[in-house]
């Protein structure tokens, strides 16, 4: 899988969880938003290996 992470592109080859992928990356479901092939997916979501995968920083407030 591509990943793309603070203007950084990594390739990965092991397919895996999204909560397993956010936890390799030492992120939180809380901070960042989890983008897979251009959709918006939740932690138990499976990621491929042909997948395409974004991390968008989650930024609020007041």
């Amino acid at each position: 899988m591509r990943v793309e992470w603070d203007g950084r592109a990594l390739e990965l080859v092991k397919p895996m969880l999204v909560s397993k992928l956010l936890e390799h990356f030492s992120l939180s479901n809380e901070t960042h938003l989890v983008i897979v092939n251009g959709r918006l997916v939740t932690e138990d979501q499976k990621i491929g290996k042909d997948d395409e995968v974004k991390f968008v920083r989650v930024v609020s407030g007041g």
